[in-house]
């Protein structure tokens, strides 16, 4: 098999894990028409890539999540930190509508988001080294065994991330599934040029930056537990 078809085949079963759609709000809909064209990223022309400074229009770190919910989350993040500009990828639909009417709530200029295949976004609309910081909370666990090789987090999808970090760029994981924490945890440990950033190789506490989530906060309650994980890029 050829590299390109190796990738072809990759590519099909990353996006095995998408897409759940739902009916769109009429918030959530008047927020994807009225907000889409100032905060929304299209697709650029076939061979063209995303000028990140011409998108923000300042030089500033850039951060991207992947997976972003119904946005809440991330809205708080870029609010708590107007130095970084944010990307935010989601496939739902009332997902995106209800980020963007988060956004536009709390006064947030510093975000932009995309609804559209993560995979396809990281190798057709970005640079290489263009990232200070990747996130991925709360992936879809896919816990039944057999469906593990859908999961998100790969040795292959890893280094996608890393062509896209720059040089001391972080990738932050979290999921609330032990199995998954420590699939995680094997995949980056193994990973050729990342660093784990906990002194003792394995998890993290709860950054300051990462908000906690209402479903965190019911799961603390329930005593589940939440595994972080920082990873930065050492070449």
């Amino acid at each position: 098999m050829s590299e390109e078809e190796k990738q072809e085949t990759y590519m099909r079963r990353i996006r095995s894990f998408v897409k759940r759609e739902g009916r769109l709000t009429k918030g959530q809909a008047s927020a994807l028409e009225r907000l889409w064209p100032s905060m929304g990223i299209n697709a650029p022309h076939s061979g063209e890539r995303l000028d990140l400074v011409q998108l923000f229009g300042r030089e500033a770190p850039v951060a991207l999540e992947i997976g972003f919910g119904m946005g809440h989350s991330l809205v708080a993040m870029a609010k708590a930190a107007p130095e970084i500009d944010f990307i935010g990828i989601e496939v739902h639909r009332p997902g995106v509508g209800a980020c963007l009417m988060e956004a536009e709530l709390q006064g947030v200029t510093n975000l932009r988001v995309v609804e559209f295949d993560a995979v396809e976004v990281l190798e057709q609309w970005l640079d290489d080294n263009v990232l200070d910081r990747v996130q991925v909370f709360f992936p879809d666990p896919w816990h039944k065994k057999r469906h593990h090789k859908r999961r998100l987090i790969q040795p292959e999808f890893v280094q996608l991330l890393r062509r896209k970090l720059k040089v001391d760029g972080v990738l932050h994981l979290a999921t609330d599934w032990e199995n998954y924490a420590e699939h995680m945890l094997e995949v980056l440990s193994a990973a050729p040029g990342f660093v784990n950033l906990a002194t003792d190789g394995t998890f993290i506490p709860r950054p300051a930056e990462r908000p906690l989530t209402k479903f965190e906060q019911r799961g603390h309650r329930l005593g589940h537990g939440v595994w972080d994980m920082k990873f930065s890029k050492a070449d």
